[in-house]
């Protein structure tokens, strides 16, 4: 079958598209940024990329005709707290009416499940989301689930960074409120399963895994198998916006996401009965073994996709390309070089540069930046990278976003997403047996470069010495 993937770049869709190749399907992948969308690891006989934004009518004329069925995998949760309700219905209805000029029999949707009387503006815009997308010509297949559970979610690396961090957990009442968790592994072979099943067209179905839990239980069973002893003490003074606060400066979600969420985990998400497990013959995976699995992967340096992939500046949401061609004028450019003896062991230090192995220099500094950039609003310190040795644009390494990863060339190229009153790059290339390190800032009037001279002491001190590590053999 010809697929039409949307959100390829997405956490589901990443997980997705092998498994789709691998069963023999021809799979087109819809990208607002070609740049972003790492087609190497895929077979080139079975995969197309094209770029669309559902958002652009006019973009939409890159979709082929002769699709069999389409994946819609879209949602705004992370653009922002009020208005992602109007972006998800426009681009929905977007979809519908290009969609139906073609010859797609079948589209599958992942929704949330909405069975509670008092939904959250979340749960209520996916809701809407189905009604619009059953309105089309071909036949509709929902399939609606709660918590995923898998290495790089949002709502597991949520509940990791709260486990892990805090041996003493203050909590709001929300914590009592049940849910029904699903692997990760379980959302894919639903997703594979239904397809082209005619038993599943014009139906929604709800999913989860074998165990109803309230969030305080799944937080204890977390540390369980962390091995951790933890306590949860529920305070009913918590306000949803406090709620929201706390999650944003624990854990490394941005605020507009740790709001969403919150406002979510007030409502029950419990499966419906259903047949389609019985159906598709999918054996589900308690709570606790998909935890272990999701740290298998994490363990082994196999996370496919992470929620922190999505987009978080608007500088960002024209596409990473715009940003590559470093600018020039009216930039502030510190410039540094360094001979070096072995290129391949400079170059293996830059590729592993953040996350877990820091910035080779003052990397508590770099943690005291964050700290400072959450409390301004911002994405903060903490983002990591999903794997130690391998880069592609648009992946993250703790507050900066990988422009451009070229292993041939010998240059990666930043981008900060730090609050700050201006743009920075920085780049890192090898020529000749130099090691050539450029930081550009360009500063957004007066206060731009006020900021440049209160900070510039500072940085000259850590890139001097991040230079002098990373030519260090």
């Amino acid at each position: 079958m010809k697929i039409l993937l949307t959100g390829a770049t997405g956490y589901i869709a990443k997980r997705l598209l092998p498994v789709l190749i691998s069963e023999g399907h021809e799979v087109v992948c819809c990208v607002r940024d070609r740049r972003r969308f790492d087609a190497s690891p895929h077979d080139a006989a079975y995969i197309s990329v094209i770029e669309v934004d559902f958002l652009k009518k006019k973009t939409l004329d890159a979709i082929p005709s002769d699709i069999d069925a389409a994946y819609y995998l879209i949602h705004s949760m992370t653009a922002s707290i009020d208005d992602f309700e109007c972006l998800e219905k426009e681009s929905a209805r977007n979809f519908r009416d290009y969609i139906g000029k073609t010859n797609v029999r079948q589209v599958v949707y992942l929704s949330g499940i909405v069975n509670d009387r008092l939904l959250s503006k979340h749960l209520l815009s996916r809701k809407a989301v189905e009604d619009i997308l059953s309105e089309g010509s071909y036949h509709l297949t929902t399939l609606r689930a709660g918590i995923i559970v898998g290495s790089g979610s949002a709502s597991f690396e949520i509940i990791r960074d709260l486990v892990e961090k805090l041996p003493v957990m203050v909590a709001p009442r929300w914590v009592k409120t049940r849910c029904q968790p699903i692997a990760i592994r379980n959302v894919i072979q639903y997703l594979t399963r239904v397809l082209d099943n005619e038993k599943t067209f014009d139906k929604s179905f709800d999913i989860g895994g074998p165990d109803v839990l309230s969030y305080k239980e799944m937080l204890l069973r977390f540390a369980e198998v962390r091995n951790l002893k933890r306590r949860i003490l529920v305070l009913p003074v918590l306000t949803p916006r406090l709620s929201s606060y706390f999650l944003y400066f624990i854990t490394s979600t941005s605020y507009k996401l740790a709001a969403n969420l919150v406002n979510s985990m007030k409502v029950e998400v419990v499966c419906c009965e259903n047949d389609l497990n019985k159906l598709v013959n999918i054996e589900l995976i308690p709570y606790k073994e998909a935890v272990m699995l999701a740290f298998d992967k994490i363990m082994q340096e196999e996370v496919l996709s992470s929620w922190i992939d999505a987009l978080s500046q608007r500088a960002l949401e024209k596409g990473i390309s715009r940003l590559v061609n470093m600018p020039c004028f009216g930039c502030i450019i510190d410039k540094k070089r360094r001979k070096i003896k072995d290129e391949e062991e400079v170059l293996k230090r830059i590729w592993s540069i953040g996350g877990r192995n820091g910035w080779y220099f003052a990397t508590r500094l770099w943690h005291i930046r964050g700290v400072f950039d959450k409390f301004l609003g911002g994405v903060g310190y903490r983002r990591g990278r999903r794997s130690l040795t391998r880069l592609h644009p648009g992946d993250t390494i703790d507050s900066w976003r990988v422009l451009l990863a070229d292993k041939k060339e010998k240059r990666l190229l930043l981008y900060s997403e730090l609050k700050m009153p201006g743009e920075a790059w920085l780049e890192f290339r090898i020529k000749d047996n130099v090691l050539y390190q450029t930081h550009t800032f360009r500063p957004l009037g007066v206060m731009g470069r006020l900021y440049w001279v209160a900070i510039f002491p500072v940085h000259h001190f850590i890139f001097s010495g991040m230079i002098r590590k990373l030519a260090k053999c």
